[in-house]
This record gives structure tokens, C-alpha cells and sequence, in this order.
């Protein structure tokens, strides 16, 4: 009997050991762990500011006015009237001299050297300094708001006066206005001439008549306010509107 009962027991200790073993092997389900979403973050790439604004190649000068100061850049593609205008100036020729003929809506002129000491109401404007200089026509340079153009005597050749210039302030044209003149002065008007002529405008009937020979490239303001003061009958301001002009160094 006590071999019998050792055996049963015996038996009993294989089985329990057996369960245990089973459950330790019973495979855990684990919680799947929750993760966050994460959202990429956008960077902003900042524009680059080292692109220079590109200059255009000309030589530049400072009109100095009692009404503001005016930029003007000289087209290397007259080079007979840039070099006058720069001698000239550096010569201070135009030093005092008036805008002795202004018409609102068409343009501001001086550089007559009989305006320096020119007294009241006087009729000015054939003063010169002896000599003229060819027409330099190019069809890229125009009579758009700003534009510098030489003045002249009603000679054949269209020879430019030595020392008289004058600013243009003009109108905005419409495109029948361009029309007529194109048809009347046998030219031809590009869209990008149209625009300019019918946003920032200009004198198109000059076109080819006076040698255009710069542009304004600040300074618009002051021909306006110049332009507004009240003249007398020969179109001379009733108060003098002195000039200085000097040459920018590059």
C-alpha cells in the first residue's frame, strides 16, 4: 500500500509540474502602445535679397531746383548731346539759370544763359551759346513723361540747340490720339510704347522732331509742381524757378 501511495503521489507532482510548465508558456496578448502622430513641419524658405536691381548704363545728373531735386539719366546712345550736357554742367553753365518757359500738360524748359540775370516779365528764350548740335534720332528713345529733350530753332536739319532743353510732363493719349499721330508723322507705335504713352504719358507729336537724349529717373513730382505755377503770357513763371546742375560721379 505505501508503494502504491508514493506512486499516486509521485503521479500527482509529475502532473501539477506539467500544468505549471503549460501555463508559462501560454502566449501574452500585449496592448498594442498608442503612438502619436506626428505632422512634418514645412519650413519656410525666406527669399533670397541678393539679387542687385540691375543699373542701367548711362551717366547721371542732379537737377536742383527751388521746387526739389530731379535725377536724370544721359542716353549713351546720343552721345553728342550726353557729352554737351556733361561739359556744360561741369562747367556750371547752367548754374542759376531759370526754367524760362513752362506749360502745364507739355513740358518745362530752360538753359537760356540770358535768364541768369533776367529782370521781371522780361521775354526769354533766344539766348544760346553759339553753336548747335546735330540730330541724333533713335526710335527706342521717346517723349515719355520725364523724358530730356534738346530745343531747337526751326532749322531744316533739326540741329539742336547748344544749351536749351527742356523736360517733358505731357497728357496720357488714348490709342485713336496715337493713331492720328502715326498716320500724320508716318511712324509706327509699339504696344510698349502704346501703354507708356496711355498710362504715364507723354508729347508723341515731338517724336522724332527734337533729339531726345535722357530720362528722369526721379524726380517726376518736381516737373508737375513746376509745371502748376502760374506764368505770364510769354508761359515765364511769375517767380523765378532757379537751376542747378551738376554731374553724379559713378
Amino acid at each position: 500500500m505505501n508503494k502504491l501511495r508514493i506512486g499516486f503521489t509521485i503521479l500527482l507532482l509529475i502532473f501539477s509540474t506539467i500544468a505549471v510548465q503549460a501555463q508559462k508558456k501560454k502566449p501574452v496578448a500585449k496592448k498594442p502602445v498608442a503612438t502619436k502622430k506626428t505632422t512634418p513641419v514645412k519650413k519656410t524658405v525666406k527669399p533670397s535679397n541678393t539679387t542687385k536691381p540691375v543699373k542701367l548704363p548711362g551717366t547721371r545728373v542732379k537737377l536742383i531746383t527751388d521746387s526739389g531735386v530731379i535725377v536724370i539719366r544721359l542716353y549713351n546712345k546720343t552721345p553728342k548731346h550726353r557729352d554737351n550736357f556733361i561739359k556744360l554742367a561741369n562747367e556750371r553753365f547752367f548754374d542759376s539759370l531759370l526754367f524760362h518757359r513752362v506749360i502745364n500738360g507739355f513740358m518745362i524748359q530752360g538753359g537760356d544763359p540770358a535768364s541768369k540775370n533776367a529782370p521781371p516779365g522780361i521775354m526769354l528764350g533766344s539766348g544760346d551759346v553759339g553753336y548747335t548740335i546735330p540730330a541724333e534720332f533713335d526710335t527706342s528713345l521717346f517723349h515719355k513723361k520725364g523724358a530730356l529733350a534738346a530745343a531747337r530753332t526751326p532749322n531744316p536739319e533739326k540741329a539742336s540747340s547748344g544749351c536749351q532743353f527742356y523736360i517733358v510732363q505731357g497728357k496720357a493719349y488714348t490709342d485713336a490720339d496715337l493713331n492720328m499721330i502715326e498716320m500724320q508723322k508716318g511712324i509706327r507705335y509699339s504696344p510698349a510704347k502704346r501703354k507708356i504713352y496711355k498710362t504715364l504719358g507723354g508729347t508723341p507729336f515731338l517724336d522724332m522732331d527734337y533729339t531726345v537724349f535722357g530720362e528722369v529717373e526721379s524726380g517726376l513730382e518736381v516737373i508737375d509742381k513746376i509745371a502748376s505755377v502760374a506764368t505770364d503770357g510769354a508761359n515765364r513763371p511769375l517767380g523765378d524757378i532757379r537751376m542747378h546742375i551738376e554731374v553724379i560721379k559713378q
